[in-house]
């Protein structure tokens, strides 16, 4: 599988991909990726060229050891909060804790959360990883509405056997020459600075008019630098439009997705922590505080 649709793609370019992700792809609800060469600080734009669907784990395999330099920001939770990890005495060193964590039974890790939960008192019944709460993203270890838990389960054993580089967990160690560079990204973080309310359902019942004039107002806001991002997004009328029209919002999430990491990728150390838990992670684009 050709990360490319072009028959062109020169292997010494650098792209910028956005990935909107599933734990369980079909034809209907797939793995939505963003293409585009890497913007530069002289010249911060993210020229959308393509956004490619995959409808399989195995195709999302192919796609991480296809030979491109890339740097990609992946809608999933890389780690789980140090709280949760500590007190259940897992794996600390956090690639350890990744084949921990992705060989475990979803019934085993569900009953563990549930036991969390069933510990805490009502509104503080999950863990939280540092970058949670200042991106408002869901807890790491949420496995319901949106499962989270169940993306990070599906997805990131496969992104650490595919050999890429981590700079939020600093893995591995000597990675100056990965060329495949994975951040953790989260769309939400940057479309509430654009819009309030929702701009996105699966439900037929929920793809409104107004859901679909947010997409715009994001849209236009990322296309012209309105976003708090260090870069902007080109993309030609057939992607606006198609990126409008998507009332899933998996096309847009994963375009924004590139654009949280290529802003990170242009920050010095991709703009993490110098107190950085590597075991939890980091969000790309959330400030720090």
């Amino acid at each position: 599988m050709q990360l490319c649709l072009t028959t062109h793609c020169p292997v010494n370019d650098q792209y910028l991909l956005g990935v909107d992700f599933s734990s369980a792809p079909t034809h209907r609800k797939p793995i939505t990726v963003a293409v585009g060469l890497m913007p530069t600080t002289t010249d911060p734009v993210y020229r959308l060229q393509t956004i490619r669907e995959i409808e399989t784990l195995e195709a999302f395999e192919c796609m991480l050891t296809e030979p491109l330099r890339w740097i990609g920001g992946f809608d999933l939770p890389f780690g789980q909060p140090r709280t949760l990890i500590e007190h259940e005495r897992w794996p600390t060193q956090w690639n350890e804790f990744v084949h921990f964590f992705c060989g475990q039974s979803r019934e085993y890790l569900r009953e563990t959360f549930r036991d969390w939960c069933n510990a805490h008192p009502p509104g503080n019944k999950f863990a939280w990883r540092k970058t949670d709460r200042p991106a408002g993203s869901s807890p790491a270890m949420r496995w319901t509405n949106p499962p989270v838990a169940w993306m990070m389960h599906a997805g990131i054993g496969r992104m650490l056997e595919a050999g890429l580089a981590f700079p939020a967990h600093r893995y591995p160690r000597k990675r100056s020459h990965i060329k495949r560079i994975a951040l953790e990204a989260y769309p939400g973080f940057t479309a509430r600075k654009i819009i309030h309310g929702s701009y996105k359902s699966d439900s037929p019942a929920k793809q409104t008019h107004e859901r679909k004039d947010r997409r715009k107002l994001i849209l236009d806001a990322i296309s012209t630098g309105e976003a708090g991002l260090s870069i902007c997004l080109e993309a030609n009328r057939r992607w606006r439009q198609r990126i409008i029209a998507d009332a899933r919002g998996d096309l847009l999430d994963a375009v924004i997705c590139s654009l949280q990491a290529g802003h990170a990728a242009l920050q010095r150390n991709f703009g993490l922590p110098r107190n950085l838990d590597t075991l939890e992670g980091w969000i790309a684009s959330v400030p720090v505080r």
